[in-house]
């Protein structure tokens, strides 16, 4: 093993999955202010949960809502969050017990 290789593996290795090379979110940065956040296309590697957190202090805060995924394109992904956001969320997909993809989201 070359000491490139090393390093490489040890970068898969933090991130946790494989999955994260074909799971994302399709939608742009910005989500209109709602109870149910619109995230249109949502493409996950395996099937598991879309979560939505509060992200308006910058980090992880509560969880405000899930919406299962399929493996594959999921279309016109839709997650209620009790109510209107009026702060930047953070949207992951977790596979597996496994967050392999984060997307934070300003709300319009």
């Amino acid at each position: 093993m070359t000491i490139k290789t090393i390093i490489l593996a040890a970068a898969v290795a933090t991130t946790g999955s494989f999955a994260a090379a074909d799971s994302y979110f399709e939608n742009g940065r910005t989500l209109d202010r709602d109870d149910t956040l619109e995230l249109g296309l949502v493409r996950a590697d395996g099937a598991g949960v879309v979560e939505i957190y509060d992200f308006h202090t910058g980090v992880r805060g509560a969880l405000l809502g899930t919406e299962t995924v399929q493996a594959g394109a999921n279309t016109d992904v839709r997650v209620n969050v009790g109510f209107p956001r009026t702060q930047d969320v953070l949207a992951v997909i977790n596979i597996e017990g496994q967050d392999v993809v984060t997307k934070v989201y300003d709300i319009n």
